[in-house]
C-alpha cells in the first residue's frame, strides 16, 4: 500500500482491494471537496494531519458535522491495512484472507473512535495502530469460541437479551419472538448436560427430549405468552431452535461489509490506480521504517514507565530485586545476606514485580487500550525480560 501524503487524500480516499492485494485508492468527491474547503479557510499552522484528525474526532463526538465519521474512516485506512497485513503474517493457518482481516479492522473503527481520548493520547493514528490489533484479536477469539460450539451448546450459553435482539434483528414480530423465547427457555430447563469434557460440544437432544420440551412449551404457553397460540409439536420446536441458532450466530458475527463500499453508478466517487509496491521498493522500505519507528517509540515509553515504577519502590525491595536479577542470588542467599526471613524475601520479590506490572497496565489503560488476561501475561514476560536486561546492564557497568 502506498501511503498518502496530502491532507486532502488522507481524509477523503479509501483503499480498494482486488483479490488479496491493495489495488487503488478511491476518492469520495464530497469528502475531498469538504476537506479542501476547510484547508483553504485555515492557516498554515493548522494544516497538520494530527490537527485535522483531532478536529474531525471532536465534531464526530458532538455530532456537529455529517462528514466527520467518513473523514475519520478514510484517515484510518492505513492503520486498518497494516493490522490486516500483520494478522495474515501471524495467523498463517487461518481461513481468513487479507481482505477479510481488513474489513474486520474497518468494522472496529467506530469502537476505536469511541474509546479514543484526546486528553490522554494526542495522536489518533498512534492510538489506532495500537488498539485495532487488540480489537481484532478479541473478535477472532470470540469467533473461534462460537465456531467451536455446537448449536445446542450455543443455545445454553446465549442470554435471553441477546436471543431477543438476534430474533428482532432477523425481522421477527414481538409475538413470534415471545414464542421462540419460550421454546428456548423450555429447552434450557430440560436439556441437562451430564457428559464430561466441557460444554462446547453438547450433542443434539434425542427424540424423547424433544417431545418433553414440546410438552413443557404447550403447558406454559397459556401462562407465559400474552397472545393465545396453538400447540406446537416436537418437530416445530426443534425447527424453531435450529433457526434461532442461525440468527444468533448471524447477530453475533454479521457478515463484514466494508464501510468504504461505493455503488458503481455513484458519480460522487472516482478511483485512481496506485501500484502495489513490492517488498523491496523504496516505498515499502519507508513504510517498514515508519512501522519500526512507531514500535520503538512505544517500547521507549514502556521502558520509561518501568524505570519510574522501579525507582518508586522502597529501598529494600529494590535491593532484593538487584540481588536476584543482577547477582543471580537465590532467595535463600538473599535471606542470609540481608538477614530477612525467606517469606519476606519472596514477598518483596512478588510485590515489587506486581507493583511494576500495575504501573505498566495503568500506562496501557491511559491510552484507552483494553487489557485482557493474555496481554497481562505478555506484559509479565516483558517485565521479566526488562528486569534481567536492566540489571544486566548494571552488572556490566558497575
Amino acid at each position: 500500500m502506498r501511503t498518502r501524503q496530502e491532507i486532502t487524500d488522507m481524509f477523503s480516499t479509501f483503499a480498494q482491494l482486488e483479490g488479496d492485494k491493495f489495488s487503488k485508492w478511491s476518492i469520495d468527491k464530497k469528502l475531498y471537496k469538504n476537506i479542501q474547503n476547510h484547508l483553504e479557510l485555515s492557516s498554515e499552522a493548522l494544516k497538520s494531519e494530527n490537527f485535522w484528525a483531532l478536529y474531525w474526532h471532536k465534531h464526530w463526538r458532538s455530532k456537529s458535522n455529517n462528514f466527520a465519521r467518513m473523514h475519520l474512516s478514510a484517515y484510518l485506512q492505513e492503520a486498518c491495512y497494516w493490522t490486516a497485513s500483520k494478522a495474515v503474517a501471524k495467523f498463517t493457518l487461518s481461513q481468513y484472507t487479507l481482505a477479510d482481516y481488513f474489513q474486520m479492522a474497518i468494522a472496529e473503527v467506530e469502537i476505536i473512535l469511541k474509546d479514543f481520548n484526546s486528553e490522554k493520547c494526542s495522536s489518533l493514528k498512534t492510538y489506532a495502530i495500537m488498539a485495532i490489533p487488540s480489537r481484532l484479536k478479541d473478535v477472532l477469539r470470540q469467533r473461534k469460541e462460537a465456531n467451536l460450539c455446537t448449536n445446542w451448546a450455543l443455545l445454553r450459553k446465549v442470554s435471553k437479551k441477546l436471543l431477543s435482539e438476534a430474533l428482532s434483528e432477523a425481522g421477527f414480530s414481538q409475538s413470534a419472538i415471545a414464542q421462540y423465547r419460550l421454546a428456548w427457555t423450555c429447552f434450557n430447563q430440560l436439556y441437562v448436560q451430564n457428559q464430561p469434557g466441557g460444554t462446547s460440544k453438547l450433542p443434539e437432544p434425542n427424540r424423547q427430549l424433544w417431545e418433553a420440551i414440546a410438552n413443557l412449551y404447550n403447558q406454559q404457553r397459556q401462562s407465559q405468552l400474552t397472545q393465545l397460540t396453538e400447540q406446537r409439536n416436537a418437530q416445530t420446536i426443534e425447527q424453531w431452535l435450529n433457526q434461532t441458532v442461525l440468527y444468533v450466530r448471524a447477530y453475533l458475527f454479521p457478515a463484514v461489509k466494508s464501510l468504504n463500499a461505493f455503488k458503481q453508478d455513484d458519480d460522487t466517487t472516482v478511483t485512481f490506480d496506485l501500484p502495489d509496491p513490492s517488498f523491496d521498493s523504496p516505498m515499502a522500505d519507508m513504510i517498514a521504517q515508519e512501522d519500526v519507528q512507531n514500535r520503538q517509540n512505544q517500547i521507549s515509553q514502556m521502558f520509561a514507565v518501568l524505570l519510574k515504577a522501579l525507582q518508586s519502590l522502597d529501598g529494600q525491595s529494590q535491593e532484593v530485586l538487584k540481588l536476584y536479577y543482577q547477582q543471580g542470588l537465590t532467595q535463600q542467599q538473599i535471606m542470609q545476606q540481608l538477614q530477612m526471613s525467606q517469606p519476606t524475601v519472596s514477598r518483596r520479590l512478588v510485590k515489587g514485580r506486581e507493583s511494576m506490572l500495575a504501573g505498566l497496565i495503568k500506562w496501557s489503560q491511559a491510552l484507552n487500550i483494553c487489557v485482557d488476561s493474555n496481554q497481562i501475561k505478555d506484559m509479565s514476560l516483558a517485565l521479566e525480560e526488562w528486569l534481567r536486561n536492566q540489571y544486566g546492564e548494571y552488572n556490566m557497568n558497575p
